[in-house]
């Protein structure tokens, strides 16, 4: 199969859910194939097949996992997303890599600080405890030189600070702060709902309303 219609293949596969489980072998194989493209779909793939079925890929993370030292951006991008997802269906699952994700909070590319950012945001929602003392690398991403890494980065404080709302008040101030001066929109809304989140609704309306 040639690789526009192997990709079109997969497109179909990732509608089909209920073949998803059993096709985790053939997907896992399709990260050797001679293709970035295929390679990035299979990864995205799999991370979405391992959200639903984490035991069934834990025996193909080793080689999600080896993508995240690829050259090509794209390719580090959807491995640390896909670790994000499965990590989202079982923290467990994706534990041994977990803290080498951090480097990618500082990778020359935007797109992949991007996907750290998301797949942070995966495993927090269901696994926040581990990230007590991790909050100053996503403090520091509120500064990012990228509108839409400093876009999403207040989104990690605002699902932390739903879960666990004394990891963020270390940064209600911080994020006040740029909820009422930062140059796009976005970012002061996103930072103002993190301090919401943490805060609760009637505090931070009343603290933080020139954000908007």
């Amino acid at each position: 199969m040639i690789g526009s219609e192997l990709y079109k293949a997969l497109g179909a596969l990732t509608n089909n859910k209920a073949e998803w489980e059993t096709s985790i072998p053939y997907v896992s194989s399709l990260l050797s194939f001679d293709s970035v493209k295929i390679q990035a779909k299979a990864l995205w793939l799999l991370g979405e097949m391992g959200l639903r079925y984490p035991d069934a890929v834990r025996s193909r993370l080793p080689a999600v996992a080896s993508f995240l030292d690829a050259g090509e951006p794209l390719l580090r991008e959807r491995a640390v997303n896909a670790l994000g997802r499965i990590g989202r269906g079982g923290f467990q699952i994706i534990e041994p890599y977990w803290a080498g994700l951090f480097r990618f909070a500082e990778d020359k590319e935007p797109d992949v600080r991007l996907s750290f950012i998301w797949a942070s945001e995966n495993i927090a929602a269901n696994t926040p405890d581990p990230y007590r003392d991790r909050m100053e690398v996503f403090a520091g991403l509120l500064r990012d030189a990228d509108n839409r890494v400093r876009m999403e980065a207040p989104e990690m404080f605002r699902v932390i600070g739903k879960r666990r709302p004394e990891f963020v008040r270390p940064y209600i101030e911080l994020l006040g702060q740029i909820s009422k001066t930062d140059a796009d929109r976005v970012v002061r809304i996103h930072c103002a709902g993190a301090v919401k989140a943490a805060c609760g609704t009637q505090n931070a309306a009343s603290g933080f309303s020139g954000a908007f």
